[in-house]
């Protein structure tokens, strides 16, 4: 199955590659093509005394979407990567960690799995739109967007993702179809159903208005056929300064007459200076209940979030200043607090545009946080820090 659906994945490359090398001719003026390829060296360790993880990544990235007419378009988004140093070496089940997809069609990829070195292609966008008039309806792979804030977004049920991925600026797509309807130019509805790879079927509902120039949204649904779930969201301004947020409240089938259901909420803003200087700010309620939640940083840092378990606590604080030096060099210091653990994430960093199409980044991340053994119940700290050096070249 693997080998048929690469050749089918290369026919596909290979297809659009050909198209898109006649862009110059009049047929093919409505294909657009983009992508970019970063790599990035990337150091973990406790203690700057100790020994330190050393790992590579070579990420390229094909975007193509093709105009078919008036009402019809198509796209396709792939990712290739090629993991190499300490983390592939010794961590036990990563390449195939790698190659499961989580959609309903499996379509990741090993193209190369050696001691030290992984490479991988994905395709997470894969989609056929369809316009007319107020209606819009879309099948395959693609992003569904629900949430209203920057780091948690308990309405984002269909593909939540980790904040602390900064390198997968596309974020996870969901195989759905998704049908839209705008009724107005400030209000639209939309139907949604989705498939995981174990066969779950995800169907929600959305409404979007406004009223007193704030947007609202109502949504509802189930989740992967075993939670109910219903939430709002909105996003506006008090005065200057940009407010929005979110919450949810997700329910078992099973126990829908008890108790037991979760909340969870975020509130956030942001206040831009006239020196260009952004401050956000954002709160996490996340309801915690015996035998649910994340028992530790790693799992928290590297799977991405469900909807019910976005942090690790249930009161989340997140601060984050932005500053332009210059036009070419920006400046940025992130930090979360969690109070129940005594923990805290900080992550400086450096941006600085090179060219038009090249551009360098230095970022440092730091957690430390307690949490207690799950045998002897005793607390012990956790301390991670990382530091990625990337180059990114768009084309």
């Amino acid at each position: 199955m693997k080998n048929i659906k690469f050749i089918i994945f290369i026919t596909l490359l290979l297809s659009f590659t050909a198209v898109f090398s006649q862009e110059k001719k009049k047929k093919f003026e409505n294909l657009e093509f983009s992508g970019y390829i970063t790599n990035m060296q990337s150091f973990l360790f406790d203690s700057i005394n100790n020994n330190w993880v050393n790992d590579n990544l070579l990420h390229n990235r094909l975007n193509f979407k093709w105009y078919v007419n008036e009402h019809f378009s198509t796209g396709i988004e792939i990712r290739n990567r090629i993991f190499t140093g300490e983390t592939v070496e010794y961590t036990p089940g990563y390449a195939q960690m790698l190659e499961n997809g989580k959609g309903l069609i499996d379509l990741s990829y090993n193209f190369l799995d050696k001691k030290s070195v992984i490479g991988n292609t994905e395709i997470d966008r894969f989609h056929l739109t369809y316009e007319i008039e107020k209606f819009k309806a879309t099948a395959g792979r693609q992003r569904i967007n629900w949430g209203r804030t920057f780091v948690w977004n308990p309405n984002d049920i269909f593909n939540n993702y980790s904040f602390f991925d900064f390198d997968y600026e596309e974020k996870p797509g969901t195989d759905a179809i998704r049908l839209e309807y705008f009724p107005t130019y400030t209000s639209s509805a939309e139907l949604v159903a989705s498939a995981d790879s174990s066969k779950q079927i995800s169907v929600a509902g959305l409404y979007k208005f406004n009223f007193k120039n704030y947007d609202i949204q109502l949504l509802s649904g189930i989740i992967k056929e075993t939670d109910y779930f219903a939430g709002f969201g909105w996003e506006g301004a008090i005065k200057n300064v940009s407010f929005r947020g979110e919450a949810s409240y997700i329910q078992a089938k099973e126990k829908f007459a008890d108790t037991s259901g979760i909340f969870v909420a975020t509130l956030s803003a942001d206040y831009m200076f006239k020196n260009e200087l952004m401050i956000q700010f954002e709160f996490l309620y996340n309801e915690q209940k015996s035998g649910q939640g994340i028992n530790n940083f790693t799992d928290y840092y590297t799977q991405p979030a469900s909807v019910k378990n976005l942090s690790f606590t249930e009161y989340n604080f997140f601060l984050n200043v932005m500053y332009p030096i210059t036009p070419l060099l920006n400046i940025t210091l992130s930090g979360m607090y969690y109070p129940k653990i005594k923990g805290y994430f900080i992550s400086p960093s450096i941006a600085y545009s090179l060219s038009s199409k090249l551009d360098f980044s230095l970022i440092a991340q730091t957690f430390s946080g307690g949490f207690p053994n799950q045998f002897s119940g005793e607390i012990s700290r956790q301390i991670f820090n990382m530091i990625f050096i990337r180059m990114k070249y768009n084309f």
